[in-house]
């Protein structure tokens, strides 16, 4: 899943100069939510995370991704995560 959301959405939000660093899963409190996490090499700030959001909800709703889900969390990646750039 989470190639595939590269794949439809990174060249959508290339200009933003931002890409997704990974999409996962999350459950708390009995509500499933799709984690869709962005990085980029300069800093993202709240405005540039609501213009990607504009621009990521309607894909990902248009190719089912949403379907199963109560909340679509697009977020930044935090500096310091221990996870790979990719």
């Amino acid at each position: 899943m989470e190639e595939k959301v590269k794949e439809l959405v990174d060249p959508s939000i290339k200009d933003l100069d931002l890409y997704v660093s990974s999409v996962y899963y999350s459950k708390e409190e009995g509500v499933k939510t799709l984690n869709v996490e962005l990085d980029s090499s300069n800093t993202i700030d709240v405005n540039l995370i609501t213009e990607a959001t504009k621009i990521i909800n309607p894909i990902m709703d248009d190719n089912g991704f949403c379907d199963d889900i109560e909340v679509l969390d697009i977020h930044s990646k935090s500096k310091g995560d221990e996870q790979d750039e990719q």
